[in-house]
Parts: structure tokens; C-alpha cells; sequence
């Protein structure tokens, strides 16, 4: 069986898709990105990143320039390639319930131009046992297809490094699947992790979950010093000068965006909502934007003030709003204050065009959040309250 083009990245506009596509671009595998937004696709074509991936902007343009990497909105173009892998993951509804439906689903679309001897690797996160559920799919059609889960896990704002860096798990149904998975991922490193799927599952949320409660854990700790006086950025500092044991404890901050959040409550579903441990952290890190806002209004009369948020992405130096923390503090706020305003400088008006410039908002704030600890507010200089749960200012973390 032959096939014009190595692979084919379905959903491969987004911040999981495309810098995969580019890396395996640029070792030599001739990739497309198929994506149905049109406005993504068409950035990609004119070798635009359409969101903010630092490194990848050169690399983009050498791989569309030599032809290694195009892009389409056409379903169609997953019929000419020898490896198809999927960036869709399992989504978490308004009820916080997992639907691992969705990928089959999605996977309608162009799953007609699926073509025996292709191998089909899942990539996003997904709940337990949605690569067997495609597979099944797969058979149902008749067709000889191999499947795979090979879980991201890269970083925001790292992936052109940790593409390259990280060691790679993949996994498969048939030691074909897995021999075949570990050769496209082995063009990107040399470290490969062989599990099952169920294995590689588990694996990728787990390790997403462990994150986030290790931020809750911190978060918890943070609001236990502050409500009783003590910064906690003096405590953390002390207790994990030169002591190893300590060195793993991140500072408190808003833990947010597309996954941490969401992979917890996939795998409090999978255990039949048996996971108090992650329902917990749920609640902690959830929460951090109201017991912020609640700090502020024990000290001041919000109600005739203007509160100016500081940050809108969810993680620093990012442009991706998904999930962020940010925009809760927002809505509590708007039940509290005067006035709410808010800025950021990689958020664009395309995407929130409530945001103002800087400068308006620290001149007319009478109190600031900073929200996301963007490293363009690391000198603010103001005379003004300022709440940096963050410690960006180097001030503490006490409100």
C-alpha cells in the first residue's frame, strides 16, 4: 500500500496538533494538518502561527516553504496518508461527566477516508478505554487499520523543545501497532515508553492529575497562612531553602486551562465518583479566585470601587484563554465591585474585545489582581493595592 504523504494531524490547528505537525515536518515525515477552522488553516498555509508557541514560527516557515507541511480543511486529504493521528480528546460537559462518545463522533467525519494499512494514533487526552472503543469502530468498518494511543505531553510554550526531549509513550493493540508507533515517534527522540492503551491512558491522566493536586495541596496551604495573617511566600521560601525534600513545591496561583482540570474529573468519573482526593482539589483550586475576591471585599468596599485584573490567559505568556481562572475571578468580581476592567497583552480583541490597554486600566483601578503572572507586570509600579497571589512583584502573597 502506498500513500502520497507520512501523516495526516486531524485537528492539527490547535496547540497540541500543529507543533506536532511541525516537528515531524522538519524530521522529514511530508505532514498535513487537517482542521475545519478555516482561519487557523489559512494562517498555516501562509506559514502564520495562529496562536503564540515560542520557536515554532521558523520552523513553520521552513516546512511550508520546502512543501514538508500543508494544510487543509478537506477530510479527504486523510485518505493519502500513511499514519493518521488524532489531537481530539474526550470532553468533560457542564456536569463535569465525561463523554467518551465524542471521539467517535468527531471521528465521523472523516473516517470514511479511512484506507487499509494506515495506522490510527489517538494523541489528546482521552477517558480509559476510548482507544478500544475506535478500534471497535475501526472493525466495524471492515477495515485493516492499525490503532494506537501515544499521549501528548508536552507544555504550552514548550512543545518545540519537549517534542524533541521528553521520552515518548506509545502503546497498541497488536505489537504491529506499537512496533509502528514507535517508529513515527522515534523520528522525534529516542526515548520510547512501551504500555497497553489502558496502560497509556491511565498514564496521561494521572500525571495531569498529580499536577493538579499538587497545586491544590499548595493553594490549600496558601489560604490557611494568608486568612490567618502569614504570607505564605516567607513560609514556602524558608522551609524549602536547601532542604531536597521540599524542593517540588510550587508557589500558590490559579491552576487552569484545557487539561489539569478537566483530566480530574475524567478520572473521578472512571472511578464511579469514588476520587474524593480529586474532587477536592477541584474544589481548592476552584475556588482561589473567590476566596481572593473574598479577601479583598473583608478589606475594602468593593462595592464603590474598580477592580483591574491583570492577565487573562491561563498560564503567563500565553494567548490561550481556555479554562483560565481568570475569568471566574472576573464574574465573582462583577457580583462585588463597582467596576470590573481587565487587559492582557497576548490576548486579542478577536478573542475578547472587553480588554483595554494597560495603562488605562492601572489608571483607572482603584485596586489590582494580578491574575496571570504575565512577565510584562513584573514591573508594575504602583501606589495602588495590589493582590499577587503569584508573588510576580517580589512583595509577598499576602492579601
Amino acid at each position: 500500500m502506498t500513500f502520497e504523504n507520512d501523516v495526516v494531524v486531524v485537528g492539527g490547528g490547535g496547540h497540541v496538533g500543529l507543533p506536532l505537525a511541525i516537528a515531524l515536518a522538519s524530521r522529514g515525515k511530508r505532514t498535513v494538518v487537517y482542521d475545519v477552522a478555516e482561519a487557523a488553516v489559512d494562517k498555516i498555509r501562509r506559514a502564520q502561527m495562529p496562536f503564540i508557541e515560542p520557536g515554532a514560527d521558523d520552523v513553520l516557515a521552513d516546512v511550508v516553504a520546502s512543501g514538508m507541511l500543508t494544510a487543509s480543511t478537506d477530510p479527504s486529504v486523510v485518505a493519502g496518508a500513511e499514519n493518521v493521528v488524532v489531537v481530539i480528546g474526550t470532553p468533560v460537559d457542564e456536569h463535569l461527566n465525561p463523554d467518551p462518545n465524542a471521539i467517535p463522533r468527531a471521528l465521523s467525519t472523516c473516517a470514511p477516508f479511512f484506507r487499509d494499512g494506515q495506522l490510527l494514533v489517538l494523541r489528546s487526552t482521552i477517558y480509559p478505554g476510548v482507544t478500544a472503543l475506535v478500534r471497535d469502530m475501526v472493525a466495524e468498518m471492515g477495515l485493516s487499520v492499525d490503532v494506537s494511543f501515544c499521549p501528548e505531553r508536552i507544555a504550552e510554550h514548550k512543545a518545540m523543545t519537549e517534542l524533541f526531549e521528553l521520552p515518548q509513550i506509545v502503546s497498541g493493540y497488536s505489537p504491529e501497532a506499537t512496533a509502528r508507533a514507535k517508529a513515527l515517534f522515534g523520528s522525534l527522540t529516542e526515548k520510547i515508553v512501551e504500555l497497553s492503551p489502558e496502560e497509556a491512558e491511565l498514564a496521561k491522566l494521572f500525571t495531569n492529575t498529580w499536577r493538579y493536586i499538587k497545586f491544590a495541596a499548595v493553594n490549600q496551604f496558601y489560604m490557611m497562612a494568608n486568612s490567618k495573617g502569614v504570607d505564605f511566600e516567607r513560609v514556602r521560601a524558608g522551609l524549602t531553602f536547601d532542604y531536597p525534600r521540599a524542593q517540588d513545591m510550587p508557589g500558590p496561583g490559579f491552576a487552569a486551562g484545557p487539561c489539569l482540570f478537566k483530566d480530574t474529573m475524567q478520572l473521578a468519573a472512571f472511578s464511579d465518583n469514588t476520587f474524593q482526593l480529586g474532587h477536592s482539589a477541584m474544589l481548592v483550586n476552584e475556588g482561589l479566585p473567590l476566596y481572593i475576591a473574598s479577601q479583598l471585599e473583608r478589606q475594602h468596599d468593593l462595592s464603590k470601587l474598580t477592580v483591574g485584573i491583570l492577565g487573562m490567559a491561563f498560564k503567563a505568556g500565553s494567548d490561550d484563554i481556555r479554562s483560565s481562572l481568570s475569568y471566574k475571578l472576573q464574574r465573582v468580581l462583577r457580583f462585588k465591585a463597582h467596576t470590573v476592567i481587565a487587559t492582557d497583552p497576548h490576548v486579542p480583541a478577536s478573542v475578547d474585545d472587553t480588554l483595554l490597554p494597560l495603562d488605562e486600566v492601572l489608571e483607572r483601578s482603584d485596586i489590582l489582581i494580578i491574575a496571570t503572572p504575565h512577565k510584562e507586570y513584573r514591573e508594575l509600579r504602583t501606589d495602588k493595592p495590589v493582590a499577587d497571589v503569584w508573588n510576580l512583584l517580589g512583595n509577598g502573597v499576602l492579601i
